[in-house]
């Protein structure tokens, strides 16, 4: 080991740590449960239930026609042509919709 070599004086890096071990006794968990994909939301312990669903999407129905008709107002404001007008809306609307509908989380 060369003293002025400073590739030889870094240290090692810590092992990697693999999760908690399991209890003894138990048997492991398996490993769809262990490595669930997590999103911007973190997954729900209990499923909503069904009056809670419908609320949400109604709610956020709303939301979408609240959207599109400030989109409307701003476009109609500055003159913009009729047919261009609907034309953004409605694709607003429906890829919007889309997405909130295909949403397992709501």
């Amino acid at each position: 080991m060369d003293p002025l070599d400073p590739i030889s004086e870094e240290p090692e890096p810590p092992p990697l740590e693999t999760g908690p071990e399991p209890e003894p006794g138990l048997p492991p968990a398996p490993a769809e449960a262990r490595e669930r994909p997590q999103g911007m939301v973190p997954g729900r312990e209990r499923r909503r239930t069904k009056v809670e669903r419908a609320s949400m999407r109604v709610l956020a129905t709303g939301g979408i026609i609240g959207i599109d008709v400030i989109l409307g107002a701003v476009l109609v404001n500055q003159n913009v042509a009729g047919w261009i007008v609907g034309l953004v809306v409605g694709l607003t609307s429906v890829i919007l919709a889309a997405l909130l509908w295909s949403s397992r989380q709501l």
